[in-house]
């Protein structure tokens, strides 16, 4: 009963650890993902920043991720606007399965693509 006693809180913080890291690393690859699909979507020619925000605001949200913030730049996206920057941000607090956290900050990732038929 002592060894169990002992053993098993140190196992149930490894288990739940490996839940928050795993929870973490999903959360960044979403976001290396949701800032490349709205960038693909903006260098389009007649694509709008709004379309881009929608994109990736949606990606996120089909992991339950909260909080997202995604800027385009710029803003208003003419036809000859030569370069597209999509920057989106997620915190991690508010976004862990945990209420015990392991990671704070915000994963950010910003992407910058040059437009299709941009001279």
């Amino acid at each position: 009963m002592v060894e169990f006693a002992i053993t098993v809180p140190i196992l149930f913080l490894f288990f739940f650890a490996s839940f928050e890291f795993c929870r973490a690393a999903m959360i960044r690859h979403t976001v290396d993902n949701a800032v490349y699909e709205a960038t693909r979507t903006a260098m389009i020619p007649g694509a709008t920043a709004d379309e881009a925000e929608n994109i990736a605001e949606s990606i996120m949200a089909s992991l339950g991720v909260t909080n997202v913030s995604v800027i385009v730049t710029p803003g208003t996206i003419e036809r000859d606007t030569a370069e597209v920057t999509v920057r989106v941000s997620v915190p991690m607090s508010g976004n862990s399965y945990l209420p015990v956290q392991y990671f704070h900050g915000d994963i950010v990732r910003e992407l910058t693509m040059r437009r299709e038929g941009a001279s």
